[in-house]
């Protein structure tokens, strides 16, 4: 895997991975960015939930859940001295549609966290991961 990281302006980057696709990657403006655009850390929380998403609804799907909506949100506290990690994740999972079963969502998200997901399986280096789950 390769990506290539290229300075727009300041402390304002965009990124170029082997999908061919562009990110741009920011930072506050007194930090010398131009406040545009997703930070690094937040891209870290959307890596992490989209990953376990992912893997979640792959899973439902061949437990034969029908999700018609699915919504995560994440809250996290990082670390107070340098490299500010994450220490505490929290991951709730809102699910809507038909034949969603709690003991299956259960499974889903374990499968996710402790097997799949490898973002949380760096994530979880330095961070107690915590999840909830609603179904509407």
């Amino acid at each position: 895997m390769k990506t290539r990281i290229q300075q727009i302006e300041g402390s304002s980057f965009a990124a170029l991975s082997d999908s061919n696709h562009w990110a741009v990657l920011d930072t506050s403006a007194k930090d010398n960015g131009s406040d545009g655009s997703t930070g690094p850390m937040e891209m870290v929380l959307n890596a992490l939930g989209s990953c376990a998403g992912i893997d979640i609804l792959l899973i439902l799907e061949k437990m034969r859940a029908t999700v018609t909506d699915f919504q995560i949100n994440i809250e996290a506290e990082r670390a107070d001295e340098h490299p500010r990690v994450f220490t505490k994740v929290h991951l709730e999972f809102v699910f809507r549609g038909e034949g969603i079963k709690e003991r299956d969502v259960e499974k889903a998200i374990d499968l996710s966290l402790s097997k799949y997901c490898s973002v949380a399986g760096m994530v979880g280096q330095t961070a107690d991961i915590r999840t909830s789950f609603k179904i509407d």
